[in-house]
């Protein structure tokens, strides 16, 4: 007979996904093991078996939430109005995303090699599905730019994707402000961006 899921599962499931993806943020998937983990949960490394059955899955599970939320922003942003009015919908929801997931975002971007090359081919699909629908969106607002619409679009996510390097929230420009600062760098260059 299966054990029964105790009341508060998905609480320390993401419990135990925030102190990974904290672990791996600073001292690399590599760096850190099971037992490091437990012991930054202040529980056992067979508690942290029963949520996840190989160190695998736990990075695995840090980088598919973290995307997960992403894709789903995007979805969402999809209904927002005109292609401009998307961007900026998609590019606050980004950002909000980023302000509480420094850590998850770094292990998404440093630690990809150490998936399995099935879970890091799931993992390259969902990151493929939101660029993907940035691609859709300048390719709308710029049907001009051909071969350039790609290069625009990781243009982008340049501006954005490495702000969890720098940004902090209470700081002078939030989240909100520093996306509308995107979109309008995006849409009309530095001398369209209101100060």
């Amino acid at each position: 007979m299966a054990r029964p899921q105790s009341p508060d599962y998905d609480k320390r499931r993401e419990a135990i996904l925030a102190a990974a993806a904290h672990l791996y943020a600073a001292r690399g998937f590599a760096g850190a093991s099971v037992a490091d983990l437990a012991k930054a949960c202040r529980t056992s490394k067979s508690l942290i078996y029963h949520y996840f059955p190989s160190k695998d899955d736990i990075l695995y599970a840090a980088m598919a939430t973290h995307l997960d939320a992403l894709v789903s922003a995007a979805e969402e942003a999809s209904q927002a109005g005109s292609a401009e009015a998307r961007l900026r919908a998609l590019t606050r929801a980004f950002m909000r995303l980023y302000v509480g997931a420094q850590d998850s975002h770094k292990v998404l971007l440093n630690e990809l090699d150490n998936l399995p090359p099935a879970r890091r081919a799931e993992v390259v699909a969902k990151q493929r599905r939101i660029i993907a629908s940035v691609e859709a969106l300048v390719r709308e607002l710029r049907p001009d730019a051909g071969p350039l619409t790609l290069p625009l679009t990781m243009l982008f996510f340049g501006m954005i994707n490495w702000t969890h390097t720098w940004f902090h929230a209470g700081g002078a420009v939030g989240a909100d402000r520093l996306a509308d600062m995107a979109v309008e760098l995006m849409l009309g260059g530095v001398g369209t961006v209101s100060v």
